[in-house]
């Protein structure tokens, strides 16, 4: 299944003004922690001191919440304002809303587990 069909049926259907932050963010964009895709975001939530949360995520485990505030604190203000803004967005909703959705979709994106193997992610 392609990132683009997992997200769209995670945030019901296509058009989403989230679903293409998502996309960037999954998908491969390079992060500010210097490399793209899920294993950026992984590495971005261990450095910000989360890597408990990112990997209730892809373990079998319940996924544990994630706040507005420490996404705020895995990103940065500058790449927050830039994916708020690629979502037509404002920063506090497109928080919240990421917030409510990212834990879905890295749930739904390790299905076994574990991280998916490098370049096996269809965007």
């Amino acid at each position: 299944m392609s990132l683009g069909n997992l997200l769209g049926g995670l945030l019901g259907g296509g058009g989403s003004p989230l679903q293409g932050a998502l996309m960037s963010l999954l998908g491969g964009q390079q992060s500010a922690a210097g490399q793209g895709g899920l294993g950026g975001l992984v590495s971005a939530f261990q450095q910000a001191g989360l890597g408990d949360v990112v990997q209730s995520w892809i373990s079998h485990s319940p996924n544990q919440p994630v706040e507005p505030g420490q996404l705020r604190q895995v990103f940065g203000d500058e790449q927050m304002q830039t994916m708020a803004n690629q979502s037509g967005m404002a920063p506090t909703d497109f928080l919240s809303q990421l917030s409510q959705h990212l834990p879905r979709a890295v749930d739904s994106m390790t299905p076994e587990g574990r991280l998916p193997d490098e370049g096996s992610v269809s965007v």
